[in-house]
């Protein structure tokens, strides 16, 4: 399958289609677009618009346990450190008295002070800037199996469960006397978040990865009207500017990820007049 895609985009008549690279980076795009804006219409439904920023920042900790523990990959600890986390603040967010933010503040300032003071005894931080700035042009063929089977996933939840989701967004109480578990439809949502951003977080950078996730989300709810107009504005917009942003960093040679961001910073922008009051 991967061969042949390679092989159409190999005839298209621009530059950047003769590099093999840039064939499976246009894959990760495409496949971070849709994921991406479904996450980020539930992070703004659910009034979680930083957790992503959290998990980003936190995963540091992550890294420096797998270093530790002398993983040469330190993807599975941050995996598990990040669904940790995850549930954490599901259960924070049930049984504490602190607000959302206040949570996530609590728990991204834990994670990255461990991960900082972990990561300084082994040495610095210079062998891992991959993680800070990101660089999907190193894209391999697992990592863009693991983000098709993570997509996957996220479109099965979102197909059996927005009805829920919708609900929980809504009005709490309301979905709790429906028979809706609100509790287990958060948390499912944070898991699939921490899970999302740990994986994408070596192409596109824990500096911009809760922008790839919200803006393309808040622009579509300027232009929506309507909860199912909400989502398809949201993938619309991810995925285009995702492709957009990629072929510019071919030719401006800047960094994949930032790219991406501004030019979904651009179209919140112009979204903005659409806006209803």
């Amino acid at each position: 399958m991967l061969g042949l895609w390679h092989s159409i985009l190999s005839l298209l008549p621009f530059d950047w289609a003769q590099y093999g690279f840039m064939h499976d980076a246009l894959l990760a795009v495409l496949l971070m677009g849709p994921l991406c804006a479904l996450l980020g219409c539930m992070m703004i439904g659910n009034q979680m618009a930083f957790f992503s920023d959290a998990i980003g920042h936190a995963s540091l900790a992550g890294i420096a346990i797998g270093v530790i523990a002398g993983c040469a990959d330190p993807l599975v600890p941050m995996l598990l450190f990040s669904t940790v986390l995850a549930l954490l603040v599901s259960l924070l967010r049930r049984f504490s008295a602190a607000s959302t933010d206040t949570v996530l503040g609590i728990l991204m300032a834990a994670g990255v002070a461990l991960g900082i003071c972990l990561l300084s005894r082994q040495g610095g931080f210079n062998k891992f800037t991959r993680y800070l700035i990101g660089d999907i042009l190193t894209v391999s063929p697992v990592e863009l199996a693991r983000m098709a089977v993570l997509l996957a996933c996220v479109l099965g939840a979102w197909v059996l469960f927005f009805n829920k989701m919708l609900l929980v967004w809504l009005n709490r109480s309301i979905a709790s006397s429906r028979g809706v578990a609100s509790w287990t439809v958060e948390t499912v949502f944070t898991i699939a978040v921490a899970v999302t951003v740990t994986l994408s977080i070596s192409w596109v950078g824990l500096m911009v990865i809760n922008s790839m996730l919200l803006l393309p989300a808040a622009a579509a709810r300027n232009l929506a009207r309507s909860s199912r107009g909400y989502v398809l504005w949201a993938v619309a917009i991810g995925s285009v500017c995702g492709v957009a942003g990629l072929i510019t960093s071919f030719y401006s040679g800047t960094a994949t990820g930032a790219t991406v961001v501004l030019f979904s910073m651009a179209v919140f922008i112009v979204s903005l007049p659409f806006r209803r009051r």
